[in-house]
C-alpha cells in the first residue's frame, strides 16, 4: 500500500509542475459551495467521509460503498439574482471501485447589451458549466484515493472559453477520525475568451491544494472539521501585504495583513450537531471571507454560515445560509435520495 501511495503522489506532483500554480484565474465558479451542507460548514471540506455523494465534488476520494445509487440535486440563490447549482449521481463497480458523474453550473442571468455609443444592441446571457467524472478506489480499510476529470465551458455574450481540469485526492478514515488531501483544478484553459499578440490569451485555472481533518466525539453528537486551503500560495489577500493606497480624500493608507491574520485566511472551520443519521445542524466560519466582505462601520455576519438537514421518508433535504455583506444572503437548497430504495442497481 505504501508503494502505491508514493507512486500516486509522484504522479500528482509531476502534474502540478505542468500547470500554473498561482491559485487565481478563470473559472472561479468552481470554488462555489456545491451543496447546502457544504455551504453551512464554511464552503469547503475535503475530509468528511459519511456517505454524502455531494462531497465528491470537493474530493473524489470521499466516495464510498454507500454512495452507490445515490443522486444529489443542489440549487442556490446567489447575489444579484445569480443562480448556481449542481447535480451528481454515484455508481460503484464491485466493493472497491467507486464512481460518480456530476455537473456544476452558474447562471449569471440576462443582460442588456449596448455598443460603445450607448445604443442598445441585444440581450445576452453569461453562463459557466463543468462536468465531473470521478473515480475512487479503496486501497485498504483506511485509505481511499480518487481522481476527477472536468471539462469546463464558459460563455459570456459572444465570448466563449473551454478548459480541462483534474482533481486528485486521498482520504484516510479510521473510527471517528478522517483526513483528506486534494489537489484541485489542475489543468489549462484550452480556448481563451479572446486573442492577443501571442494568439490565445490563456489564463490559469484556480489551482488549489487543500488539506483537512474531521473528528466526531465518541460521547457527544458533535463533529468538528478544519480545512486548510491555498497551501500553494501564502498571500491570499486582495492586495499586497505591504501596499500603500490613496483614498478618495487624498489621504494614504497602508494595507498590511499580519502573518497570523494571513494564516487564518487559509483556514475554514465547521461544526455539526449530528444526533442521528437522519438530522444535522451545522455552523461554519470562513475567516478570509469575513475579512474581505466585512465593511467598516457596519455590523455583519460575513464569513459565518449555518444550515440544517433532515431525512423525510426516503429523501434527504438540506438548507444552507451564508451572509456575504450586510443584507446580502445566499440561500442554498439540497435534495438527495438513494435510488436503491426504489429499485436495485
Amino acid at each position: 500500500m505504501l508503494k502505491r501511495l508514493v507512486l500516486f503522489f509522484l504522479f500528482i506532483f509531476n502534474l502540478i509542475s505542468l500547470f500554473p500554480q498561482t491559485g487565481r484565474g478563470v473559472y472561479r465558479f468552481l470554488d462555489l459551495p456545491v451543496s447546502s451542507r457544504m455551504a453551512a460548514i464554511g464552503g469547503m471540506n475535503v475530509s468528511l467521509r459519511d456517505n454524502d455523494v455531494n462531497f465528491a465534488f470537493m474530493n473524489p476520494a470521499l466516495l464510498t460503498g454507500e454512495t452507490h445509487g445515490v443522486i444529489g440535486l443542489n440549487m442556490a440563490s446567489y447575489l444579484a439574482d445569480i443562480k448556481f447549482g449542481s447535480a451528481v449521481y454515484g455508481h460503484n463497480f464491485g466493493e472497491n471501485n467507486f464512481t460518480s458523474f456530476g455537473v456544476q453550473y452558474v447562471d449569471l442571468g440576462k443582460f442588456e447589451g449596448y455598443d460603445e455609443l450607448g445604443n442598445f444592441t441585444e440581450d445576452f446571457t453569461a453562463k459557466d458549466i463543468a462536468l465531473y467524472m470521478s473515480y475512487a478506489r479503496r486501497l485498504d480499510d483506511y485509505f481511499t484515493v480518487g481522481a476527477t476529470f472536468k471539462p469546463i465551458f464558459s460563455s459570456y455574450e459572444r465570448y466563449t472559453s473551454f478548459g480541462i481540469a483534474f482533481d486528485a485526492g486521498i482520504n484516510y478514515s479510521r473510527d471517528l477520525f478522517s483526513a483528506g488531501l486534494v489537489f484541485r483544478n489542475m489543468g489549462a484553459q484550452l480556448k481563451a475568451y479572446y486573442p492577443d499578440e501571442q494568439g490565445q490569451h490563456r489564463e490559469p485555472l484556480p489551482f488549489d491544494i487543500q488539506l483537512g481533518v474531521s473528528k466526531k466525539f465518541a460521547h457527544a453528537p458533535i463533529r468538528i472539521s478544519g480545512t486548510l486551503n491555498n497551501l500553494n500560495r501564502w498571500n491570499v489577500a486582495g492586495y499586497q501585504t505591504d501596499k500603500t493606497t490613496t483614498n478618495l480624500d487624498g489621504t494614504t493608507e497602508e494595507k498590511k495583513v499580519k502573518p497570523v491574520d494571513m494564516a487564518f485566511r487559509h483556514l475554514v472551520l465547521g461544526v455539526e450537531l449530528v444526533p442521528s443519521d437522519n438530522f444535522y445542524i451545522a455552523l461554519g466560519y470562513n475567516h478570509r471571507r469575513n475579512q474581505e466582505m466585512t465593511m467598516e462601520g457596519f455590523k455583519s455576519l460575513a464569513g459565518f454560515s449555518a444550515g440544517a438537514g433532515l431525512k423525510l421518508y426516503k429523501f434527504h433535504v438540506g438548507f444552507g445560509l451564508t451572509q456575504f455583506q450586510v443584507g446580502n444572503f445566499a440561500y442554498q437548497f439540497s435534495f438527495s435520495t438513494d435510488l436503491n430504495d426504489f429499485v436495485s442497481f
